[in-house]
């Protein structure tokens, strides 16, 4: 029998290694995971293929071949709206943006150049507002999260290194809710803030441990995974929804079209799939 986790409205079955290697494969430093417009699952990892696609029943669908010098160190990947796959290439100082059949339409940042409190000095993850600008956390060497117009061009910055309102010690995640908030997991700081669009402070959220990621559900709650181990449903507005245990290191968190949560447990390089209990 499955394990059930979670409260209330959000409550899931977890299905760890649902998902299921060709014969003769293994993982090869997974890190991350998102989830196109079809319900296909993506895994960002560090060896082997940079990229391998899944069913939602975890079926193997294939994978990208890597090529040399395109990919140094995956870290978080994201899927817009409209199926385009960013990459956060973090110890080459990019953000990368590719089809899902992995052709590279757009770099941001310079690549193997880091810039000190602008983009990008080994950026963690990125993520697509509702008028299509890019957010990007720029969280181990900086402290701050980026914007850029959709078609690259950059906005603004905000933040800067620090415990204080508007301040991070390493932003390790970031996504936009449909209203323009901008959520940002500020790991170091054990806490959650919120931003307006344009970077003006207007709450945190704290009661949590080291957060690693955050993701927009589709009914607009907000999970965040944590290193209690567990992850914590809040209304956008921050109220706390459900709490649930998670595996050790769920290094990210992604939702389908129907609730459901995927993570990477990057300690034991298991691929873990929550599915919705309706």
């Amino acid at each position: 029998m499955p394990i059930v986790t979670g409260t209330g409205n959000y409550m899931y079955e977890h299905h760890p290694n649902w998902a299921k290697l060709p014969r003769g494969q293994d993982w090869q430093g997974p890190s991350s995971i998102a989830v196109d417009s079809k319900d296909r699952v993506y895994v960002f990892q560090r060896g082997g293929p940079p990229i391998l696609i899944f069913e939602k029943d975890g079926e193997f669908v294939g994978g990208w071949r890597r090529k040399p010098g395109q990919l140094d160190d995956a870290h978080h990947i994201y899927i817009s709206p409209d199926d385009f796959v960013y990459l956060a290439d973090r110890d080459a100082h990019q953000v990368l943006k590719f089809t899902t059949d992995g052709e590279l339409v757009m770099a941001l940042g310079t690549r193997h150049r880091a810039s000190l409190q602008a983009p990008f000095n080994h950026p963690s993850d990125a993520c697509v507002g509702p008028n299509g600008d890019i957010f990007v956390s720029d969280g181990y060497a900086n402290s701050s999260v980026h914007r850029f117009s959709p078609d690259g061009k950059h906005i603004a910055s905000f933040g800067s290194p620090g415990s204080g309102p508007g301040e991070f010690r390493v932003p390790h995640s970031v996504r936009v809710s449909s209203d323009g908030r901008v959520y940002v997991a500020d790991r170091e700081n054990s806490r959650v803030q919120v931003f307006t669009s344009e970077g003006e402070f207007l709450s945190e959220w704290t009661d949590m441990k080291s957060p690693m990621g955050v993701q927009i559900t589709p009914d607009n709650a907000v999970i965040v995974t944590d290193q209690v181990p567990r992850f914590s449903v809040f209304s956008l507005d921050g109220e706390l929804l459900a709490r649930g245990r998670t595996f050790e290191q769920c290094h990210n968190v992604f939702t389908n079209s129907v609730g459901d949560f995927y993570g990477v447990d990057t300690s034991r390089r298991q691929i873990q799939r929550y599915v919705k209990i309706t």
